[in-house]
């Protein structure tokens, strides 16, 4: 799938693009609404956007620095292009950057919006909290801009933003967020779950959940009454979780500091048509 996100994202799940897409085809959300309620680099949404499978994505993070450069991906498009065109890629740029996220509660948004895209594009795959790519003395075999092609991100951003009256764009917390937008919900509405790892979700997410908080939240997905999907790392602690429903294996590639196959486990609300055939999943019991 062709690159349509200006993030990278730890866990991403580009390569589900085409499942997500059979399955708003199957589920007859074509030229509906598709709703993340943690939002990440929001590829698979864009995806869906760009190619015209559904009207209007609906997008959330908690997260301040990731909502800030949405925000100004849709919102302030000429201010951070230029930004990141006039943007030296330095490790007194990246010294700088970092301190911003020290204080993001209180920095300006187009401030946090360019020192999370920076970080992103800068540091060991793309998470902020991470190290710099090549180590601090950059002596590593690849230095820090081998993943910051201004020109290419930039007309990546200036296409998200042609859209900005098909997204829209919400900061909060993932069950108050979709409580918020139930009114709206109806039968051509995916919702589409991807909350933080449960296993490596410290280190690679800044807003990682607790055991308590998965389990909170497996209790509001399970009862609501619309279409959903999900996706986790597999464990046997998310399993059992979601014993009520179906649910898949399947095996993607994913880097977050090396390139491993992962097991992830796709979960289905009850009356969600599942995309079968050409996939390689095991129905996990």
């Amino acid at each position: 799938m062709q690159h349509y996100s200006p993030l990278r994202y730890p866990g991403g799940k580009r390569k589900l693009a085409g499942f997500v897409r059979d399955a708003v085809i199957l589920n007859d959300i074509q030229g509906g609404t598709y709703v993340e309620p943690f939002a990440g680099g929001a590829s698979v949404a864009l995806y869906l956007l760009f190619n015209e499978y559904v009207n209007q994505i609906v997008i959330n993070d908690i997260d301040r620095s990731i909502y800030s450069f949405w925000h100004c991906v849709i919102n302030r498009t000429d201010e951070l292009c230029d930004r990141i065109e006039q943007t030296g890629i330095t490790m007194e740029e990246w010294e700088r950057q970092k301190a911003i996220q020290l204080n993001k509660e209180h920095a300006e948004l187009l401030d946090l919006a360019f020192s999370t895209f920076f970080l992103n594009r800068t540091n060991r795959s793309g998470i902020i909290k991470g190290g710099v790519i090549g180590g601090k003395d950059q002596s590593g075999d690849w230095k820090m801009d081998v993943r910051f092609n201004k020109v290419d991100l930039i007309q990546r951003i200036r296409k998200i933003a042609l859209y900005r009256d098909r997204i829209s764009l919400h900061c909060a917390d993932s069950i108050a967020f979709v409580n918020d937008i139930l009114p709206n919900i109806d039968e051509h509405t995916l919702i589409y779950f991807d909350p933080p790892y449960y296993n490596q979700g410290s280190a690679l997410y800044v807003n990682h959940y607790t055991h308590e908080d998965h389990e909170k939240l497996a209790r509001y997905i399970q009862q609501l009454n619309c279409k959903w999907m999900l996706t986790y790392d597999y464990t046997p602690q998310i399993v059992e979780m979601y014993r009520n429903v179906e649910k898949r294996l399947l095996t993607l590639s994913y880097t977050a500091s090396q390139k491993v196959k992962g097991s992830e486990m796709l979960a289905f609300s009850n009356n969600f048509i599942i995309p079968e055939g050409k996939y390689s999943a095991v129905t996990i019991e």
